[in-house]
């Protein structure tokens, strides 16, 4: 069971940093390297901080609350390191999504982490 306990937690923790990676490039990166979808633009956002938060609370699920402050903080200095991007702007709107979204999955990771005893 310690094997199949830290696996996951291994993964999950590989998981939220490929996703980090992602939303820096796909946030800081000029427009005409975004790509665009169907998807309604709050839920492209509210989905991907979602799992960023789930992911991290279920590879750290001892430090739930310490991952919560950080994601909220980089939502914060992500949105404002737009403002230095030609092409890119900030808005508070984005942030307020992001920040919730990354506060549910942190929520929800947290309770899955229960569920499956990795804390």
């Amino acid at each position: 069971m310690k094997a199949t306990k830290n696996t996951i937690i291994h993964v999950a923790r590989v998981f939220g940093m490929v996703l980090l990676g992602l939303v820096v490039v796909l946030t800081l990166a000029p427009p005409r390297f975004r790509p665009y979808t169907a998807v309604p633009h709050i839920l492209e956002h509210g989905s991907i901080f979602l799992l960023v938060g789930l992911a991290f609370a279920m590879g750290y699920p001892e430090r739930v609350l310490r991952v919560t402050i950080s994601l909220v903080l980089f939502c914060a200095i992500l949105e404002v390191a737009q403002v230095f991007v030609p092409g890119r702007h900030a808005r508070l709107s984005d942030f307020l999504v992001d920040a919730a979204a990354a506060c549910v999955g942190t929520v929800v990771g947290r309770l899955l982490a229960r569920a499956i005893r990795l804390a």
